[in-house]
């Protein structure tokens, strides 16, 4: 059932019926979770408008059965929809709002490592680098306790030492340092082991990215060419946005190298963006 048939049907029936107050509840749960979902995916492939108002409707229904870790949940996603929308006054109140909703729902330290790593998109996107290293800091602490916790929410399963040299190395390119970005990127893609084709494919166009940035042309090259390998076979915005910025900076070094790969992505990734 597709998602939008499966939000009719639960909004249907939540608008016909009185239930008994568990029942209500549990279909309320349903509902958020499915806007959560929607945020993400709207987020990852646009319209980022739409992706919003997901988030949103997510927040205020966890809000309303007073569920936690859903509101968390909707919160932690919103944090990157806003990122990307340039509303990081917002990004920043959703992620004080997430600090506050843990401590008064226990969440556990992974859930609060999720939260330390939005805080860190947040201060790395306002080019504060002193803010994003307390918030990778914090995330590190987390991280270091994350073994005690009893029962961690599917959607804040992802996050781990992998997301938190991602995060890091993101801080040293917005602070103009892409060599001291790659290391991190190494260990992260290394740490996926091609498991999850979505994330690598992510992952590894960063490294390319950030290889080409730091002059290492040809390892740029070839990272990118894994990425076009497994393109076909992911429908993410995101990551078609990042291929034409390496193609547009490919092109002007003007080498054998990265016209070959110039070409493919443009071969490959032909109704994407220019």
């Amino acid at each position: 059932m597709r998602a939008e048939q499966l939000e009719r049907e639960i909004t249907h029936v939540l608008s016909r019926s009185v239930y008994a107050s568990r029942v209500g509840r549990d279909l309320q749960a349903v509902l958020s979770e499915l806007h959560s979902n929607q945020a993400w995916y709207g987020y990852d492939s646009g319209p980022i408008g739409k992706a919003r108002t997901a988030a949103m409707e997510a927040l205020t229904t966890a809000q309303l059965i007073g569920d936690g870790l859903l509101q968390l949940s909707a919160l932690e996603t919103l944090v990157l929809i806003d990122i990307k929308a340039d509303r990081l006054w917002e990004a920043a109140s959703a992620v004080e709002s997430a600090y506050g909703v843990a401590s008064r729902s226990g969440a556990g330290p992974t859930v609060r490592l999720v939260i330390a790593l939005r805080e860190a998109n947040v201060a790395t996107h306002a080019g504060d680098t002193v803010a994003a290293r307390r918030a990778l800091s914090r995330a590190l602490s987390y991280q270091s306790r994350t073994d005690t916790d009893a029962d961690v929410p599917h959607w804040a399963r992802f996050a781990g030492p992998i997301e938190i040299d991602y995060a890091t190395a993101d801080m040293y390119i917005a602070a103009g340092e892409p060599r001291r970005a790659v290391p991190f990127l190494r260990v992260a893609v290394d740490g996926l082991g091609g498991g999850d084709a979505r994330n690598t494919a992510w992952y590894r166009s960063k490294l390319a990215c950030t290889l080409l940035d730091a002059g290492d042309v040809e390892e740029a090259c070839a990272e990118m060419a894994s990425v076009l390998d497994v393109y076909e076979e992911i429908d993410s915005d995101r990551l078609t946005h990042r291929m034409h910025a390496f193609r547009k900076t490919a092109v002007a070094m003007d080498t054998a190298v990265t016209c070959d790969v110039s070409a493919r992505i443009r071969e490959v990734a032909r109704g994407g963006c220019a």
